[in-house]
């Protein structure tokens, strides 16, 4: 073979490779935080927590303002953001059944990308694990829905005896004095290092933080104590009642403030090995939170609450906007522009088909959830849709919400009380606090809304499957019984 042979076969393989790293699919690294409020970072309003590298991420994202949860607490939401689909039927959800063209995971290993899930899961153990829905990799996942301990051994609850389900891997892969969240991120970072280099990744970090209990580093708490200290937080009350108990309206918890500091110091770190292994341009980062802060305590006890999410009502429990609206930021640098989306109404059944598109321009399909890969790019606005949520899980002993659904249309949210048969009305766009109950001034809205809720809750409510819980006089509640 002749020189200019040789140089023409090397151009070839050359122009080849090239074209294969232009087409490869980007990284995607999904931050979720537990119980985190939508005002619980300093880019959203808090004059408490100081978060500045989530801060820069929402700076250089595209920063939804309408973004919500489907659920306003930890297994429904997950349930919700994993299949994509309404978690109505929660109880009866198994996530190793969901069906392939429903998995996003499946799509994603098929793309060729090396997927990973690490910390809580909450959604069953077993083939209910993130390896049974089909992860190629899972760390300190299962049924937990908390941790014992922040810090090690994180399995052994202080001051109690009760028995709950164990987070696998943390007691071997850590060590004494390691801190939960550090280590999870510790765990993430060596899932991206130690991939195959030549294949993309999909890694899920999802902190047990800042759920309770609330435990941060001693330094972190004294800081915060100084600053909580020296703050004015005026004359209003610390607690005013909602429900069958109260709210709180401070965010004046030093440990907690410390769990939010910490979390966004290993956020830097996440973000520090993106930019160290020259991955960021290619890489979509996602930052959210499984629903509101615990703002609300019940009836039964005044438990020990971590912060408000005012000016949002109430919180974790409650279909309020504190209960239901979380921060969502998506960067993808030199692919989405940043920007504050501040009309779009999006759920977190929408995000993983969301990505799908942005990644492999597919969708998953049968769910009800849909890809705002429109809005992204600034060709859509869904500031007029549609969406429900339904809250048959009240605990009024600890966290004081009753039984409740809402529908949100456009402006408009109508909130329903179905076993007491009482209903809200609020205009967002002018109340975002839901203090104006419009119900009885609006009859032709409210009765609008209510029909609309009505038929969404005859198409997805399944009578058979919610009402199978025998009475106290062992006869099975009536099939089809309205709420």
């Amino acid at each position: 073979m002749n020189n200019s042979c040789i140089l023409s076969l090397l151009l070839v393989m050359l122009c080849m490779n090239f074209s294969k790293a232009q087409s490869s699919h980007p990284n995607i690294l999904f931050i979720h935080v537990d119980d985190l409020g939508y005002h619980d970072l300093s880019c959203t309003g808090s004059d408490i927590y100081q978060t500045p590298a989530v801060d820069q991420l929402a700076a250089e994202a595209i920063a939804f303002e309408q973004s919500y949860s489907s659920y306003p607490r930890c297994t429904p939401s997950r349930y919700g953001l994993i299949t994509g689909t309404y978690p109505v039927n929660e109880d009866h959800g198994q996530v190793s059944k969901i069906s392939k063209e429903k998995n996003f995971v499946y799509w994603l290993n098929e793309a060729g990308y090396e997927t990973g899930f690490i910390g809580k899961w909450h959604l069953g153990g077993g083939a209910n694990a993130p390896q049974g829905f089909g992860f190629d990799y899972s760390f300190a996942a299962g049924a937990a829905g908390g941790t014992g301990s922040r810090f090690y051994p994180f399995n052994t609850e202080k001051n109690s005896k009760r028995e709950k389900a164990e987070i696998p891997d943390v007691e071997t892969y850590g060590k004494e004095g390691d801190y939960l969240s550090d280590l999870l991120t510790s765990a993430t970072i060596d899932f991206i290092k130690n991939r195959k280099a030549d294949e993309p990744f999909f890694a899920m970090l999802s902190f047990y933080s800042v759920h309770t209990p609330l435990e941060s580093k001693p330094e972190d708490e004294k800081r915060n104590q100084a600053e909580i200290d020296a703050y004015d937080f005026g004359d209003g009350p610390e607690y005013i009642p909602e429900g069958a108990g109260r709210r709180k309206m401070r965010q004046d918890d030093a440990a907690y403030a410390g769990m939010v500091e910490n979390m966004d110091e290993n956020v830097a770190r996440l973000i520090k090995l993106l930019d160290d292994m020259g991955i960021a341009d290619n890489t979509i980062v996602v930052f959210s939170s499984d629903h509101g802060a615990l703002s609300n305590g019940g009836s039964r006890w005044k438990r020990h609450l971590a912060s408000t999410n005012l000016p949002l009502k109430a919180g974790k429990g409650w279909l309020y906007e504190g209960g239901i609206r979380v921060p969502l930021f998506i960067r993808w640098p030199g692919q989405i522009k940043p920007r504050q989306e501040k009309e779009s109404i999006v759920l977190g059944m929408d995000v993983m088909t969301t990505l799908l598109d942005l990644a492999l321009g597919r969708k998953m399909q049968g769910i009800d959830g849909e890809s705002f890969k429109s809005v992204i790019e600034g060709k859509a606005s869904w500031n007029d849709r549609t969406v429900f949520w339904h809250s048959r899980k009240a605990r009024p002993h600890s966290t004081g919400d009753p039984k409740t659904s809402a529908v949100r249309s456009g402006n408009y949210k109508l909130v329903h009380f179905f076993e007491e048969d009482r209903v809200e009305l609020y205009n967002l766009k002018e109340d975002i606090g839901e203090n104006n109950d419009l119900a009885k001034a609006q009859p032709e809205k409210t009765a609008e809304l209510m029909g609309v809720l009505k038929n969404w809750k005859k198409q997805y409510l399944v009578p058979t499957k919610l009402n199978r819980k025998k009475n106290k006089k062992g006869k099975k509640k009536a099939k089809g019984k309205k709420n």
